[in-house]
């Protein structure tokens, strides 16, 4: 008795656990993990409240509009500055980047405008020519506080008090805000085809001093145009795109019904064409290696020329090729005993692979079912974002003094615009204003909605996997009827997925919830060390980089372990009806015990499965190319008049890419419910007529046990 066999069967023979009574999954159940499905529907509660504080707290106006330096929006409806779309600034010198502005946090008067200045100017010229160019006048002072009409007040106190700006260039609207008209001429960069403008102050400075002020911008701006041709381009072309699509999905069931018939031969096909490719180098090898016999230099070795960073040197050698020969011998061997002393599991892998697509053939409708899951996460993720949104637009307009002044005392303070003028600021500090600053507040609610933001991310992430879960469980209950009918199709029950999700969710929500839980605290670590390590990635502190990149790669590991626990936990929890802790022990102990079918049977659907997407994704963006490029004769007519061909190309690739992906994940889920059976079969049964297989008969053979029990009709 080999040590597969001592493992399925106890050391004199017998089967191990075995149960007369089992016939595949469970259907006399009880709840599993109530605590955590209190919890779980508690939380769900908690989340719909929060999502109704933010709602009611939060006004998403703040993201959409503008807001000036009064606290006003800009081209609100029924306001002052309904028909003011555009937020001007009085000086954006002040202003470190395009996010700094966004964020409306920029040090400078704002205010709502009806359009951006489309010239250069400054008071001071202004002021000197108002009384023979009035027209001027009138046009600077729509860029003034609203009321302010009195050309005659002193340069210096109207840039103190800010009641107009020192200057304005001309600039262009991006996030209904004005920027300067960058544009690059003959590889110098200009505003309106000018290198210098005045400031108003009495200098003349160069234009690439607004560059910090707003960088890249002018990149974005060219973006808006090739983004609109794109919508176009979707606009035209997207019924085109919906039918490669749906060819997409023809092609992955095609691939899947195929499998029960090519899955072996490609494989072998497969590590038969590397075998001849590595063959074929250590040929190549030793061709190289005796074509430079004799040749003067070729005998040197590696440690003679040192390091060189000219890899055509070291090809010059003839101990590379030979090193490279014994790499590839080495490697060939290596293949082939694998091949030898692994021939039979890779059989049993292929033999389920085949079974798998058998199992869909008698349950088609668990290919659809990943559109549940699609939609689910697509509620979480919407859920997600309204309630972020809300919650980031929830505060009061929070004003603080701006002052001219560098000294001044009150400079960055919290002030009330409506008192402002009452208090001694103004006396102490000629110039200072109360202004607009950011949206906030001082509340217990204002106070911790970081920590609601945090909370929002997490039973987000919770939610998502739990919608994961609840497919992978279903799917697994489903596929594990099949397996478990005697007679294949005669004993699969009537609508096995209904009944599979019906079961998931009366008796298991608590264990898929704290398979989830477990998951999403893992993935919200993981998100936090992100954070930490995008905030210190300035830092010189080399250790640190080190010690976040250690934690990073150590809990990346830890997730993609536990996804694997959790899905074959929720297998188990299919069958058996356990709880989540149980289903996972014995899982793990299921799958140790058979780690090498394990290994070869996850390498093997993991190529073909891959094979399968590339075949998809590949033949229908070679159709979509001949097809938009207007290469096939049939439907030359039909094309639409596209800007760039390549928008519905690569949405057709990448979309027939995720179709293929969610048909294969199903599949993927069948092949290892199938193998997890598999190996309880093995373990519980022994092929007698007291205790038959339930394997099919391809597998038996396979095993080469004793003969499989023949079946009632």
């Amino acid at each position: 008795m080999d040590k597969d066999e001592e493992n399925y069967y106890g050391k004199h023979g017998e089967p191990r656990k075995f149960d007369p009574k089992f016939r595949g999954p469970i259907h006399n159940r009880h709840c599993t993990d109530i605590i955590c499905c209190v919890i779980f529907i508690v939380v769900i509660l908690g989340y719909i409240a929060l999502g109704v504080v933010a709602w009611v707290h939060g006004d998403p106006r703040k993201v959409i509009y503008p807001t000036d330096s009064y606290g006003q929006f800009c081209g609100q409806r029924d306001t002052l500055n309904e028909n003011k779309t555009i937020l001007f600034y009085f000086n954006i010198l002040k202003c470190a980047s395009p996010v700094v502005l966004i964020n409306l946090q920029c040090p400078t008067t704002q205010l709502c405008v009806s359009k951006c200045p489309d010239r250069f100017a400054t008071y001071i010229d202004v002021q000197a020519s108002y009384r023979y160019r009035p027209d001027q006048w009138n046009y600077f002072r729509q860029f003034c506080k609203p009321g302010f009409n009195n050309p005659r007040k002193s340069v210096a106190q109207v840039l103190r008090d800010e009641d107009c700006p020192s200057m304005i260039i001309p600039s262009r609207p991006f996030l209904k805000r004005c920027f300067p008209d960058f544009s690059t001429k003959n590889g110098v960069l200009t505003v309106a085809n000018q290198t210098t403008f005045k400031d108003g102050r009495g200098k003349t400075r160069n234009v690439t001093d607004l560059r910090e002020a707003a960088n890249g911008i002018n990149n974005v701006l060219d973006a808006r145009s090739v983004g609109m041709k794109i919508f176009e381009d979707y606009a035209i072309s997207w019924y085109w795109i919906l039918i490669g699509l749906f060819i997409a999905m023809l092609l992955s069931l095609l691939f899947l019904v195929l499998l029960r018939f090519t899955a072996g031969v490609l494989f072998w096909i497969f590590i038969f064409g590397v075998i001849g490719i590595i063959g074929y180098g250590i040929w190549h090898c030793y061709w190289e290696y005796d074509h430079l016999k004799g040749i003067p230099g070729s005998d040197l070795t590696v440690y003679d020329i040192g390091f060189q960073t000219d890899f055509k040197v070291y090809l010059q050698l003839r101990q590379t090729w030979l090193a490279f020969m014994i790499i590839l011998c080495g490697v060939e061997v290596i293949i082939i005993l694998m091949l030898i002393f692994l021939r039979n599991r890779i059989r049993i892998a292929i033999a389920l692979l085949k079974e798998g697509s058998r199992a869909i053939g008698y349950i088609m409708s668990t290919l659809f079912y990943p559109i549940i899951t699609f939609l689910l996460i697509a509620i979480c993720i919407s859920y997600w974002a309204v309630t972020a949104v809300f919650l980031a637009t929830s505060g009061e307009p929070v004003y603080k003094v701006m002052a001219n002044q560098t000294l001044c005392k009150y400079a960055n303070l919290t002030c009330d615009p409506e008192t402002f003028n009452t208090t001694n600021v103004t006396k102490l500090c000629p110039g200072a204003q109360c202004t607009f600053a950011f949206y906030g507040g001082e509340s217990l609610y204002h106070k911790y909605i970081f920590i609601f933001q945090l909370a929002n991310a997490f039973v987000f992430l919770w939610l998502v996997n739990f919608a994961i879960a609840l497919g992978q469980c279903t799917l697994a209950g489903a596929f594990a009827s099949y397996y478990w009918a005697y007679r294949k199709p005669a004993d699969i029950p009537l609508w096995p997925l209904f009944s599979s999700f019906g079961r998931a969710i009366r008796y298991h929500t608590g264990s898929l919830a704290f398979g989830a839980l477990i998951l999403a605290i893992v993935q919200l670590i993981r998100v936090i060390l992100e954070y930490l390590d995008h905030k210190l990635k300035g830092t010189q502190n080399s250790f640190t980089r080190f010690l976040l990149c250690c934690l990073k790669c150590c809990f990346w590991c830890l997730e993609k372990f536990l996804k694997f626990i959790n899905r074959n936990a929720y297998i188990m929890i299919a069958i058996y009806g356990k709880n989540f802790c149980t289903s996972a022990k014995e899982a793990f102990f299921l799958l140790m015990r058979n780690v090498v079918r394990v290994a070869v049977l996850d390498k093997v659907t993991d190529f073909l499965l891959f094979l399968g997407k590339i075949l998809v994704a590949g033949g229908v963006g070679v159709l979509a190319f001949f097809f938009f490029t207007q290469r096939i004769p049939v439907f030359a007519q039909e094309v639409p008049m596209l800007n760039y061909y390549w928008v519905p190309l690569l949405t057709v690739i990448i979309g027939s890419y995720l179709v293929a992906h969610g048909f294969f994940s199903v599949y993927a889920m069948c092949v290892d419910t199938l193998f997890l059976c598999f190996c309880e079969d093995l373990e519980r049964n022994d092929g007698s007529t007291a205790k038959p297989y339930f394997m099919s008969a391809s597998l038996h053979r396979i095993l080469g046990k004793k003969k499989l029990s023949p079946k009632k009709a």
